[in-house]
């Protein structure tokens, strides 16, 4: 049994279709709004906003040949800590940032800040904690988010949508718990309160994307793989207990090791935790597959077997850089990936997010269209020399 991945026959190419893993940069005028909105200020246009910077972000992403597009998550101030907005049981903590410790590698190399000073938006990423029991506060805001999309999707014609969703592990991960002081309670109680949302994206018939950065990015804080592993354990149960009965081929789930220009010199492998990741629910698997500390990583599926109905979603540009690839080399790493898995079986990807929060991010937004378009151009190309 081989997995062609779930998109409608005709609309995409049958190789090597096109697609990132959800954030972009958001305009100008729009971040104020996220911060403001954020902070309690009164924002009676954002809504209008949203709307607005939904349609052209769409319109940038199917003019620059991506096929299965998104929201650019234009209307959240983060990709794991929006959910505070949702969820019951958060509270606003503006300490919490300042406490946070960094990461393992930063601190190894205490210069690195005076070539890559930090983003003021990073306090946006750790400004809550839990502080009570959780619960959904409904799905009235995802449901808003899948209507806009949907919206402008019709307006500028694209057909194969997706939507990204916290895992419950990524949301713990951003968010300390002050209530349960029990990690696989606190972990078990946003997997139940999660669960609507990722249930309202299937049923509207878009892809649901799972974003587990807690998989791979989190290893650095770990003594030893072997603690890290027990961990994985845990949050992957808790995001299949999340998923349970929605059908996994309308799932895919991307893990990454930071979303950071950095050493990244203690950045778990991908072949001693890949095991565990392919537990999870989904079909498919978006990874880093081009930064220099894990661009080799395609070899790992030389020795590990790719389950049946599963396929991979590499990333063939880098979030972190900005040089725009060259399609040549986009079609390298595509065919690399292909002659360990099958064609058939790999989508071309981003290694993470040019928008991780709303102001956070390494790529000019002007360079991020012409990497889609080299993507682009590169899987045309790998397409060319499979059935030439």
């Amino acid at each position: 049994m081989s997995c062609s991945p779930p998109y409608p026959s005709g609309v995409t190419p049958a190789l090597f279709p096109t697609t990132h893993t959800g954030s972009l940069p958001r305009p100008v005028d729009l971040t104020e709004l996220l911060r403001d909105r954020e902070d309690g200020k009164p924002t009676p246009t954002i809504g209008q906003r949203v709307q607005e910077s939904v349609k052209e972000i769409l319109e940038r992403q199917v003019s620059s040949g991506l096929d299965i597009v998104n929201d650019g998550e234009m209307g959240k101030i983060g990709y794991a800590t929006y959910v505070t907005r949702r969820l019951n049981g958060f509270e606003r903590s503006p300490e919490a940032a300042t406490a946070r410790r960094g990461p393992v590698d930063l601190q190894e190399f205490p210069d690195f800040p005076s070539v890559r000073p930090p983003n003021p938006s990073v306090r946006y990423a750790f400004s809550a904690v839990c502080s009570g029991p959780i619960s959904s506060g409904g799905t009235d805001e995802v449901e808003s988010d899948l209507q806009t999309l949907k919206d402008g999707a019709q307006q500028v014609g694209a057909h194969d949508l997706f939507m990204t969703a916290a895992s419950p592990g990524v949301i713990a991960f951003f968010v300390p718990d002050r209530h349960y002081n029990n990690y696989e309670a606190y972990l078990a109680a946003l997997a139940d309160a999660m669960r609507p949302e990722y249930k309202a994206i299937v049923d509207s018939g878009c892809l649901l994307q799972l974003d587990c950065p807690d998989l791979a990015m989190a290893g650095a804080r770990f003594p030893d793989v072997d603690s890290f592993r027990t961990f994985m354990e845990l949050n992957v149960e808790a995001l299949n207990h999340a998923l349970h009965g929605l059908p996994p081929e309308r799932l895919r789930v991307h893990l990454c090791w930071g979303n950071y220009e950095g050493p990244h010199n203690h950045d778990v492998e991908l072949k001693a935790i890949v095991d565990i990741v392919l537990k999870t629910r989904a079909s498919g698997i978006s990874i880093e597959g081009c930064n220099p500390r894990h661009g080799h990583e395609w070899r790992v599926f030389e020795d590990v077997k790719l389950p049946d109905g599963r396929y991979l979603l590499p990333g063939v540009i880098d979030s972190v850089s900005n040089f725009v690839e060259h399609p040549d080399l986009v079609a390298e790493r595509l065919l690399n990936y292909a002659s360990v898995v099958g064609a058939e079986r790999v989508v071309a990807g981003t290694d993470c997010g040019f928008g991780t929060f709303a102001g956070m991010t390494n790529v000019a937004p002007s360079i991020v269209w012409a990497k889609f378009q080299s993507m682009a151009e590169g899987a045309r190309r790998a397409r060319e020399r499979l059935t030439s």
